[in-house]
C-alpha cells in the first residue's frame, strides 16, 4: 500500500511537472550520434574490462585463504558473466565445486544459482532447470532468498525469449517470471534502487506504462549511465514506447541502453541488435550494418549460443547492405593475401641469406640444409592451407549470398549450426599440421615415448593425437592455454586435464615441459 501511494504521488507530480519529455527528432540523432562515438571505443572499454579481468586473475592463487579464493573466484566469474560465458562458468563451477570442498553452503548455493543462469545462454536449458530447481530454498536463509529469487527470475527470462514464435510456451516460462519477481518484490528492500527496477517491469507486464515511466525516469537519475541497471531501465522504457507507438522515443532509449552496454563492455545485450532491425526498417542502412554487425560480434565472442541464435533471426534485414559486406569481405581477404606474399617474401629473403650463411659455416651445413628443406615444406603447406581456406570462404561468401538473397536464411541458419564446416576444416588443419610437424621433428613419437611410462599408442591411420598435438604445440612454444583450446575446440580445463595426465605419466614428472622443449634441438 505504501508503495503504492508513493508511485501515485510520483505520478501526479510527474504529470503536473511534464516528467512525461517529448523526446524529439534531434534528441534521437544526438543520441544516435554518441552511439556511435562509444561502438568506435567499443575496444578501449573490452580492454579496461580485460585489465579488471587479468588483475583479479593475478590475485587469485592456492596461496590465499578459502574465504578470499571464494570471494575472487566470484568476482572473476561476474566480471565474465555477459562478457565470456564459457569463462563465467568455468568460474562458477570453480567456485562450486571449491565451495562444496570446504563446507561453505552459502557460496555454495550462489555459485551454482549463478551458474544456471547462465546455462540458457550456452543452450542447455533443461541443464539450467534442473540445476536450479535442484536447490533447496526452504534450507536458505532469509538473507539469501532475494538472491534466489533474482537468479530464477533472469534464468526463466532468458528460457522465455528462446520462443518468442511459440506464444504458448513463451508465457509458461514468463508465468514462472513474473512469480520469482513478484516474490522479490516482497523481499526487497522497497527504498532499493533494485525495487524500482522489478516494479517498473511488473507494472509493464500490467500495463500500467504511466505508472511505469515514472519510477523508471526517476530511476534513471539516480544511476550512472553505464551500468547495467541504467541498460535495463532505458531498455524497459524502449519497450513501452514501442508499446505506446512512440518510435523516436523508442529509438533514443534504445540508443541509451546500448551505450551502457557498450561503456561497460557488456556483450551479452538485445538494445543494439533491436537497434539495428529499427535502423533497416528506417532505410539506414550504414547504421543497420554498424549495429547488427556488432551485436553479432559480441554475440560470438561472448559465446552466448542464445544470442547468436537470436541474432541470426536478424539476417533479412541487412540483405540490402549485403553487396557492401561482400565487398568488405573481398578487400580483407585482398589484405590477407597481400600481407601473406609480404611474410613469404621476406622468409624467402631469410632463407636465402641463411643459405649465404651455411655456405661460410662448414660445420652446419648438413643440418641447415635439413632445416631449409624442412622449412620449405612447411612454406608449402602453409600455401596449400591458406589456398584451401581462400577457396572455402570464397565459397561459403557465395552459398551465403544466395541463400540470403533468396531468403533461405533458415537453411544458412542450419548450415552454420551443423559444425560440420568448422569440423571439416580443423580436420583439415589437423592433417597438414601433422604432417608439417613430424617433418620438423621426424623423431617426436618415439622422443615422447620415451619419456613416458605409458606409452603413446596411434590408431590406424593417425600421424598424431590430441595428446601429441597438445606436446606439439608445447615444442612449439604456444603458452597460451586458451589458445590452444582455441585450435583444438576444446575447453581450457580439458587442455589442463590432458597436460595433468601427461605430467602423471612421465618418469620425470616435474622436468616434463623442460623435456618436450629438448626434443630436436640443434646442439652446435
Amino acid at each position: 500500500m505504501t508503495r503504492f501511494i508513493i508511485s501515485l504521488c510520483l505520478l501526479c507530480i510527474g504529470t503536473a511537472s511534464g516528467l512525461a519529455i517529448t523526446i524529439t527528432r534531434t534528441d534521437v540523432e544526438k543520441s544516435l550520434e554518441q552511439l556511435d562515438k562509444e561502438i568506435a571505443k567499443r575496444s578501449e572499454y573490452i580492454r579496461a574490462r580485460e585489465s579488471r579481468i587479468d588483475s583479479i586473475r593475478h590475485r587469485l592463487t592456492d596461496n590465499i585463504p578459502d574465504g578470499r579464493q571464494l570471494e575472487l573466484t566470484m568476482q572473476m566469474g561476474d566480471l565474465f558473466s555477459s562478457f565470456n560465458n564459457d569463462s563465467a562458468l568455468v568460474y562458477y563451477t570453480r567456485g562450486y565445486d571449491k565451495s562444496l570442498e570446504i563446507g561453505d553452503s552459502i557460496n555454495a548455493f550462489r555459485f551454482r544459482a549463478k551458474r544456471a543462469t547462465m546455462l540458457p545462454l550456452s543452450g542447455f536449458v533443461m541443464d539450467a532447470i534442473n540445476e536450479y530447481e535442484a536447490i533447496n530454498a526452504s534450507a536458505l536463509p532469509p538473507q539469501e532468498i532475494p538472491f534466489y529469487h533474482t537468479s530464477g527470475r533472469q534464468m526463466y527470462s532468458y528460457i522465455s525469449s528462446l520462443f518468442t514464435n511459440y506464444p504458448d510456451t513463451r508465457n509458461f516460462w514468463n508465468q514462472k517470471v513474473i512469480a520469482h519477481r513478484d516474490s522479490l518484490l516482497n523481499v526487497l528492500d522497497h527504498n532499493s534502487l533494485t525495487y524500482d527496477l522489478y516494479y517498473g517491469e511488473d507494472l509493464i507486464e500490467k500495463g500500467d506504462y504511466k505508472r511505469a515511466k515514472v519510477i523508471l525516469l526517476e530511476l534513471l537519475d539516480h544511476i550512472t549511465p553505464n551500468s547495467n541497471l541504467y541498460a535495463r531501465a532505458c531498455h524497459m522504457l524502449a519497450t513501452i514506447a514501442r508499446e505506446k507507438g512512440n518510435r523516436e522515443e523508442e529509438t533514443y532509449y534504445l540508443a541509451l541502453s546500448a551505450m551502457a552496454d557498450i561503456k561497460g563492455a557488456v556483450r551479452e545485450v538485445m538494445s543494439l541488435q533491436e537497434l539495428g532491425v529499427m535502423m533497416s526498417e528506417d532505410n539506414d542502412i550504414g547504421r543497420a550494418y554498424d549495429y547488427l554487425s556488432t551485436a553479432l560480434t559480441n554475440a560470438v565472442e561472448c559465446n552466448a549460443t542464445m544470442r547468436i541464435v537470436q541474432s541470426s533471426a536478424a539476417l533479412p534485414f541487412i540483405q540490402k547492405a549485403h553487396s557492401d559486406q561482400v565487398d568488405a569481405w573481398r578487400y580483407r581477404i585482398y589484405m590477407v593475401i597481400g600481407c601473406i606474399i609480404i611474410i613469404l617474401i621476406v622468409l624467402v629473403i631469410a632463407l636465402i641469406a641463411l643459405r649465404n650463411q651455411m655456405r661460410k659455416q662448414n660445420q652446419l651445413k648438413i643440418k641447415l640444409q635439413g632445416a631449409n628443406h624442412v622449412k620449405e615444406i612447411y612454406i608449402s603447406q602453409f600455401f596449400r592451407l591458406c589456398s584451401i581456406y581462400i577457396d572455402k570462404l570464397n565459397q561459403f561468401c557465395k552459398i551465403a549470398n544466395r541463400k540470403i538473397s533468396s531468403g533461405q536464411v533458415d537453411d544458412l541458419y542450419k548450415i552454420t549450426k551443423s559444425g560440420k564446416l568448422v569440423e571439416e576444416q580443423s580436420e583439415e588443419f589437423y592433417k597438414l599440421f601433422d604432417d608439417a610437424f613430424l617433418h620438423i621433428y621426424p623423431t617426436f613419437i618415439d622422443d615422447v615415448n620415451a619419456l613416458l611410462k605409458e606409452k603413446i599408442v596411434l590408431k590406424e591411420g593417425e600421424l598424431l593425437n590430441n595428446d601429441l598435438r597438445i606436446l606439439a604445440f608445447m615444442r612449439l612454444g604456444l603458452e597460451d592455454t586458451n589458445q590452444v583450446a582455441l585450435i583444438l575446440n576444446y575447453s581450457v580445463n580439458t587442455i589442463y586435464a590432458y597436460r595433468n595426465k601427461l605430467r602423471n605419466r612421465a618418469y620425470d614428472r616435474d622436468n616434463f615441459e623442460q623435456n618436450i622443449m629438448a626434443i630436436g634441438a640443434i646442439n652446435e
